[in-house]
């Protein structure tokens, strides 16, 4: 089974890499490279806080939260530990307007799709409006990963689980906190 899901995620990642989206590489590449380093989900959360009153600046720190433990989880732990190396663009034949600087890390899990769905599910414990339009960009995140022919499609699947996971549980832990101390 395991090599059937290592066929289909190479199959996957040259279907994506041989198929010609002038009209999206410049726009994923531009989002994949706001996506590192968290700068594109402290920027929601600056918006969140902002314009969210109180139960918006709670909710940018919960997904921050989750956000920074997530990056350790992943980037101290998970990728130590997954070690895969990264797909090799020029025998795909991914497109130079498409490429991102490849990382030096580990290719398994992503970093930058697991960050994106520990942010949501953070955000979707207590605004559910807002949560939808970030989902819908951290799709797209993900995604531009393997656009730009930096993961393979299985590393960002992975990332999203185990992002979504510690979102919600460093959300669950914030809402648990005793009356009177939000």
């Amino acid at each position: 089974m395991l090599d059937d899901l290592a066929r289909l995620d190479l199959t996957t990642y040259l279907a994506i890499a041989g198929t010609a989206t002038p009209t999206l590489d410049e726009p994923l590449r531009r989002l994949s490279n706001i996506a590192d380093h968290s700068k594109l989900w402290i920027g929601i959360a600056a918006l969140i806080a902002v314009l969210g009153g109180p139960a918006g600046r709670r909710t940018a720190v919960t997904a921050l939260t989750a956000v920074a433990v997530n990056s350790l989880v992943v980037n101290v732990v998970l990728k130590l530990l997954g070690r895969r190396a990264r797909p090799d663009r020029a025998a795909a034949r991914v497109s130079a307007t498409r490429q991102v600087p490849m990382p030096t890390s580990p290719s398994f899990p992503s970093g930058h799709a697991a960050s994106a769905f520990a942010f949501v599910a953070a955000v979707a414990r207590t605004m559910p409006g807002v949560a939808g339009y970030v989902r819908a960009l951290a799709y797209l995140v993900g995604y531009s990963r393997v656009h730009t022919g930096v993961h393979y499609p299985g590393d960002v699947v992975v990332g999203g689980f185990i992002g979504t996971a510690i979102g919600e549980s460093v959300a669950y832990a914030a809402g648990r906190r005793p009356h009177g101390r939000r």
